[in-house]
C-alpha cells in the first residue's frame, strides 16, 4: 500500500529480459533503503514491485509479462526516470491518498501550459476509466498522488505546483508522454459493490446493467 507522495526518482540502469518477463535494475538518488529487504514493496511509476536484489546504489525488481502489457513499461529503456516510494509504514503520515500500485491503465499527455508559478496538464484517460474520473477526486499519475480539478470526457486537468514538478519526473513531461493511471481505489470497490448480488455472476451469462436511479432504488441504495 502507497500514498502516492514521492522519495525519490530512480533512474533505469538496465531491463534485462528473462522469458516474457523483464529484470528491472535500478539506480536510486536520495532514496532511504537501510529498511528496505527482500521481498519489500516499492511503487516505481506508480506499479508495486517486489525487491528481489539489493546493491549499493539501488535494487533490482521484476516485471511480469501482465504488468508490460498494461502499464508504460514496455516504452521504458536504459535511462528512464522513474518515480519512487517505499511502502507506506502504518504510523506514517498518510499524505496524499491510498494507492494500491496496481496501475488500471495507460493514459497521454494532451497539452501543458503554464499558468503563473503553476502547470496545467490534461490527460486523456482510457475511456473506461473515464466513469471513475470526479472533479476534485484523486488519482494517480505515474505514483504521484494527484487532483483532478475538472474533467471533460475522458478527459481530465492536473494543476501541478512546483515543488511536484521538482520532485518527482512531472516536470520532464511533454505532449504525447504516457502515463501509468490508478483510479481511487474506493471508487472500483464502490462499482463492484453496487451490482448487488448480481456480482456473483459470470458477466459473459448476465446482461450488463448500467447504473441508473431504478437500478439504485431495486438494490436498496435509495430509500
Amino acid at each position: 500500500m502507497f500514498t502516492g507522495i514521492i522519495e525519490d526518482v530512480g533512474i533505469i540502469e538496465s531491463l534485462t529480459p528473462n522469458g516474457e518477463d523483464i529484470r528491472l535494475s535500478i539506480k536510486i538518488q536520495k532514496l532511504d533503503m537501510s529498511d528496505v529487504k527482500l521481498g519489500d514493496s516499492i511503487a516505481n511509476n506508480g506499479v508495486c514491485l517486489t525487491v528481489v536484489a539489493l546493491s549499493n546504489h539501488g535494487f533490482s525488481a521484476d516485471v511480469s509479462h501482465e504488468t508490460i502489457k498494461r502499464t508504460g513499461f514496455a516504452a521504458y529503456e536504459a535511462g528512464s526516470k522513474v518515480n519512487l516510494e517505499k511502502a507506506m509504514q502504518a504510523n506514517s503520515r498518510f499524505g496524499g491518498h491510498i494507492v494500491s500500485g496496481h496501475v488500471d491503465g495507460v493514459g497521454e499527455v494532451l497539452s501543458i501550459s503554464q499558468v503563473g508559478r503553476y502547470v496545467e496538464i490534461w490527460v486523456q484517460a482510457p475511456d473506461a476509466l473515464a466513469k471513475y474520473l470526479a472533479e476534485k477526486g484523486s488519482i494517480t499519475v505515474d505514483g504521484v498522488s494527484l487532483t483532478v480539478n475538472q474533467v471533460d470526457g475522458a478527459k481530465f486537468l492536473l494543476t501541478l505546483i512546483p515543488h511536484s514538478l521538482q520532485e518527482t519526473i512531472i516536470g520532464s513531461y511533454q505532449v504525447g508522454t504516457k502515463v501509468n493511471l490508478e483510479v481511487d481505489v474506493i471508487a472500483r470497490y464502490l462499482e463492484r459493490l453496487m451490482l448487488g448480488d448480481n456480482a456473483a455472476h459470470s458477466s459473459a451469462n448476465s446482461p450488463k446493467k448500467d447504473i441508473s436511479m431504478a437500478f439504485l432504488a431495486e438494490n436498496g441504495y435509495l430509500k
